[in-house]
């Protein structure tokens, strides 16, 4: 078998400060937007960043329809509503405002209305969905988010819930990628704290994920430049966004979860969220994201602090924290060092450490940030018990595209033993 000798790196055009959001409409104009989706949901959709983008849109001459029935944590129904809004609408730009769920609406929103196809799962990874390459460029989007964590912004990934499955799927592909995303720290500033948690949680796991994944040129080589897969592997460019943002939430998620008003704080959240995102979108995640899939898919009652009320949900960030202590221990002896240093950059002492203990003390240094700002105590106090093991199973084994990234090889029994070891933690 030929390794793979080559590795790229994308990433979305940024724009990066407080106040930015006023910037979007001249933004579209340039890009050549004359009518436009505003994606959002039922709760962003009635605070400042939406007002602020609606007015900036029609101040640069631009017609902006606002579209504000995305839901939290997507399913294939609440995508196929807002893709047949983007077929009916005729719009040639599209503006996404609010978390990953909204970013992730507008980008199938964006993806079906161009080249449309009568199967939801057309563009989806495989073996879920057929996995057909996107044939051309899709419209302009520029993604504005008002959480601090997905990265959606920044990749070309999209996530949903197939509702018949219980489990998430998604469209991974470079074309997918927003045209630009304005990360404007004003939009957080209202943020519950759960929400603010999970959701910077999700910044953790990407980054360390993306660090800890086989490297790239430990995995077979692509048959041609266009079928190199999005998530390449571990990469010395996208080692370096993903370390700067462990040391940011680290230093800065305790902050900017206790005091709204510590600007700096939530600036350097978004920034952190960016890099890690920038990080992930070229190496790609593996084992707690894959787990959190079907832990997001088989929600039966659990609905947290400050979110909507009207349907069931664990929070991506959440579903991914939960499970990353477990990955994280069994993943460490593929590389005791650099789970080490991760250890260290998340705030543990690994002063006389051996390599034998490099799972347990990155296991560890997740548990207390979880503690902190609130997550709760494993699945089992999110609904789950071990007669869910199976399903939990067959949901996270079903997710290659990431698990084929996981730093050792695996099988079903493994998977079952980290279900078991998320269960409870303390």
């Amino acid at each position: 078998m030929q390794l793979e000798t080559i590795f790229t790196m994308d990433a979305a055009s940024i724009k990066f400060g407080p106040g930015s959001t006023r910037e979007v409409g001249e933004d579209m104009a340039n890009f050549g937007c004359k009518r436009v989706m505003v994606c959002t949901d039922p709760i962003v959709a009635k605070l400042e960043p939406v007002q602020i983008t609606m007015d900036a849109l029609k101040k640069a001459g631009v017609e902006a329809v606002l579209y504000d029935q995305s839901r939290t944590e997507p399913t294939d129904i609440s995508i196929k509503h807002a893709i047949a809004f983007a077929k009916d609408g005729n719009f040639d730009g599209y503006v996404a405002v609010g978390g990953g769920s909204s970013i992730d609406t507008c980008k199938m929103a964006n993806l079906y209305a161009t080249y449309p196809s009568d199967d939801l799962l057309e563009y989806v990874n495989a073996p879920v969905g057929k996995a057909t390459p996107i044939p051309g460029a899709l419209k302009p989007l520029v993604a504005i988010p008002t959480t601090a964590g997905t990265g959606s912004e920044t990749t070309g990934v999209a996530v949903f819930d197939l509702t018949e499955l219980h489990v998430k799927t998604a469209v991974s592909q470079k074309k997918l990628r927003p045209h630009l995303g304005i990360i404007d720290s004003d939009n957080t500033r209202t943020l519950p704290p759960m929400v603010a948690a999970g959701s910077a949680l999700d910044v953790i796991c990407h980054a360390v994920e993306s660090l800890t994944n086989i490297r790239y040129n430990s995995r077979p080589a692509a048959e041609s430049s266009a079928s190199r897969p999005s998530y390449q592997g571990s990469n010395p460019v996208s080692d370096v966004w993903a370390k700067r943002a462990v040391e940011l939430v680290g230093q800065n998620i305790v902050r900017a979860m206790e005091d709204s008003s510590d600007d700096e704080a939530r600036e350097a959240m978004m920034l952190a969220s960016t890099f890690a995102g920038i990080g992930f979108g070229n190496a790609g995640v593996q084992l707690p994201h894959a787990m959190s899939y079907p832990v997001s898919g088989m929600v039966r009652e659990y609905i947290p602090e400050g979110y909507p009320k009207d349907h069931a949900i664990i929070p991506h960030g959440m579903a991914v924290i939960i499970n990353a202590p477990a990955a994280f221990r069994f993943g460490a002896p593929a590389n005791p060092k650099l789970h080490l240093e991760m250890a260290e950059l998340m705030g543990a002492d690994i002063t006389g450490a051996s390599d034998e203990d490099a799972g347990d003390l990155l296991a560890g240094a997740t548990i207390d940030l979880m503690k902190k700002v609130g997550v709760p105590n494993g699945l089992a106090a999110i609904g789950f018990t071990e007669d869910d093991l199976d399903d939990l199973v067959k949901g996270a084994a079903a997710q290659h595209r990431i698990t084929k990234l996981a730093p050792r090889k695996f099988d079903e029994n493994d998977l079952r033993d980290m279900f078991k070891d998320a269960m409870r933690y303390w």
